[in-house]
């Protein structure tokens, strides 16, 4: 049986907090040239409960029938799937109604793996996640222009940044972490 994981007590709307929560996930990802380093909470924004934490390439990317890198946002989805015993497309039946998403960088909106984008698979909780808080918009370092947030934003999901001192400088980067300097 696995443990739960503790999370701090963080007041709901302190959007700073949960963006901060959301970068020590971050610093926890493994790094390389070739990925961003990301992390993620699922939160009840009524009552600033942190539901699941993840971070990128925290799980095992052989899960069945789902190959390639496994992102921070789809790490939290894996997590909310497995302790409620239901499969990841079907956990908005079990998220408490007003769940948003922190994520230091911009939900994906293509994958160079083959595996869903996180924005596919945002959308296709039919409306479970209607808010996601971001840090930074993706470098244009693996794809130009990242076009998720136009397609959030048309289903209905606002897409907002949480602005703070320094922190887009810190959460960029803990991302480009193992990327070395540029010349």
């Amino acid at each position: 049986m696995a443990v739960a994981e503790a999370y701090p007590t963080i007041a709901p709307g302190d959007h700073k907090a949960f963006m901060e929560h959301a970068l020590d996930a971050a610093r926890r990802a493994p790094s390389g040239p070739d990925k961003f380093c990301v992390g993620a909470c699922l939160v009840d924004e009524d009552t600033g409960k942190i539901l699941s934490t993840g971070y990128s390439l925290e799980l095992p990317s052989d899960r069945p029938g789902d190959p390639g890198r496994v992102h921070a946002e789809h790490c939290c989805f894996v997590k909310i799937a497995d302790q409620h015993g239901v499969e990841e497309t079907r956990i908005g039946d079990v998220l408490p109604t007003n769940t948003v998403l922190y994520t230091t960088m911009e939900p994906c909106n293509s994958r160079l793996t083959g595996n869903k984008p996180c924005v596919e698979r945002i959308l296709g909780l039919s409306g479970a996640i209607k808010t996601i808080y971001v840090g930074i918009r993706e470098p244009d370092t693996f794809k130009v222009v990242n076009s998720g947030q136009h397609r959030l934003e048309k289903a209905g999901i606002r897409m907002v940044f949480v602005e703070g001192e320094g922190l887009q400088d810190r959460i960029l980067e803990v991302s480009m972490t193992g990327h070395g300097k540029k010349q």
